[in-house]
């Protein structure tokens, strides 16, 4: 497991939090739209800010969608949660997990494309396990990783949150 993934609905609140408890600094990605995604195997193209950072190995990520748009993000809100959404595994061979994913039984929820930089897939495992997301690995979201958590190995609190792009 590489990254625990937050759906919340307020993100400045949410970074507020986790800034309260020494993790930072965080890395913001506004307003990014999902484009081309499926959704339940319907089109769905959903805008959403991100942010990011690191807790020793583990990748916080946290999600607010900003539309009304269906999505694995706006189904987890409308069901009154708002907190742990997915755990997250980062694949080399994206296609070859996902199949294997889908040969296990788990159903694929969503799945989609970060602006042509990596492919992702939300997957249903069990009621017991909040969703698992595959993150295929690219140079880009090699770089993403990287910079997060070498950012926080020495962070002093200076700079809390800053800007990915």
């Amino acid at each position: 497991m590489r990254q625990n993934g937050y759906v919340v609905r307020d993100l400045d609140r949410a970074i507020e939090g986790w800034l309260a408890v020494g993790v930072g600094p965080w890395f913001l990605l506004p307003h990014l739209t999902q484009s081309g995604s499926t959704y339940r195997g319907q089109p769905s193209d959903p805008t959403v800010s991100m942010a990011f950072a690191n807790s020793g190995e583990l990748q916080v990520e946290l999600i607010a969608p900003e539309d009304d748009v269906p999505s694995v993000y706006r189904e987890f809100l409308d069901a009154g949660h708002d907190g742990l959404h997915h755990h997250a595994w980062w694949a080399d061979d994206f296609r070859g997990v996902a199949a294997a994913a889908t040969a296990a039984g788990w159903d694929m929820a969503m799945r989609g494309n970060v602006n042509g930089m990596a492919d992702f897939a939300y997957f249903e495992v069990t009621p017991a396990v909040p969703l698992v997301e595959v993150m295929e690995l690219t140079d880009a979201t090699r770089w993403l990783a990287t910079t997060v958590r070498d950012a926080s190995v020495a962070w002093d609190g200076t700079d809390p949150v800053r800007p990915l792009v």
